[in-house]
């Protein structure tokens, strides 16, 4: 049996998990997907702190409360960019990190620095909203979802607390580095080329590299594919 802690991205909860939940747990895996704070089911916790240092320590203590080794961390989007700096926190818990199209977190700089354009598009559908701290849901993204399921899916989205993005990150332990990593690139509408050239820049890091051909949200497009990815690690 392994474990698995599965960590939602922008907008999200852990919601978005339940099929390759589903899957893993078919299989005998243990399965944590929270939602962190102020997001999904716990929406009603949204304020302007909420930085990335709080959702990292809500992963450590579900680490520590429930005594969890040799975990698995799956992070999507800026929740694969989250997993390493739970990684960097509590690196002897951790077995292996999985970055699921997400950014790769560089020392003292947040994941604001690393967007560029994007992340003036953030503030500036937050400051449109009237908190310039949260930036609602961006519907005309839909991650590779369609029809029915899309529907479903931004029906549970979320306004997400933009001070997650701008925390500048420490990664100090020098232990994180030993900790194997793989990145699962979701490649929907990339080249053969396009695809090759992003698997050549993160072998370069000494990460493992998969892709899926699929959008964003691979958890809810592929859940099968993926949970053969993760199982095979």
């Amino acid at each position: 049996m392994t474990t698995f802690i599965l960590i939602h991205g922008m907008w999200h909860g852990g919601w978005c998990w339940d099929k390759l939940s589903a899957l893993l747990k078919a299989a005998g895996h243990d399965v944590h997907a929270p939602t962190l704070a102020g997001l999904a089911e716990r929406a009603d916790l949204l304020n302007d702190d909420i930085d990335l240092n709080a959702h990292v320590q809500e992963i450590v203590d579900l680490i520590s409360a429930n005594n969890l080794r040799d975990v698995i961390l799956v992070g999507h989007s800026s929740g694969g960019f989250m997993a390493h700096v739970v990684a960097d926190k509590v690196p002897e818990r951790v077995a292996h990190i999985v970055n699921l199209d997400g950014m790769i977190p560089e020392n003292g700089k947040s994941l604001a620095d690393l967007i560029g354009e994007t992340w003036d598009f953030f503030k500036k559908k937050a400051t449109e909203s009237g908190n310039e701290w949260r930036c609602p849901p961006i519907l005309e993204w839909t991650f590779g979802v369609s029809g029915a399921e899309l529907e479903r899916v931004q029906s549970k989205l979320t306004p997400h607390p933009l001070k997650t993005l701008t925390t500048p990150v420490a990664l100090e332990n020098p232990k994180t580095k030993s900790i194997p990593s793989t990145f699962i690139l979701c490649s929907d509408g990339m080249t053969e080329e396009d695809i090759a050239a992003e698997e050549k820049k993160f072998t370069a890091l000494g990460m493992n590299f998969r892709a899926l051909p699929t959008g964003h949200d691979a958890m809810i497009a592929m859940p099968k594919e993926l949970a053969e990815i993760l199982v095979g690690l």
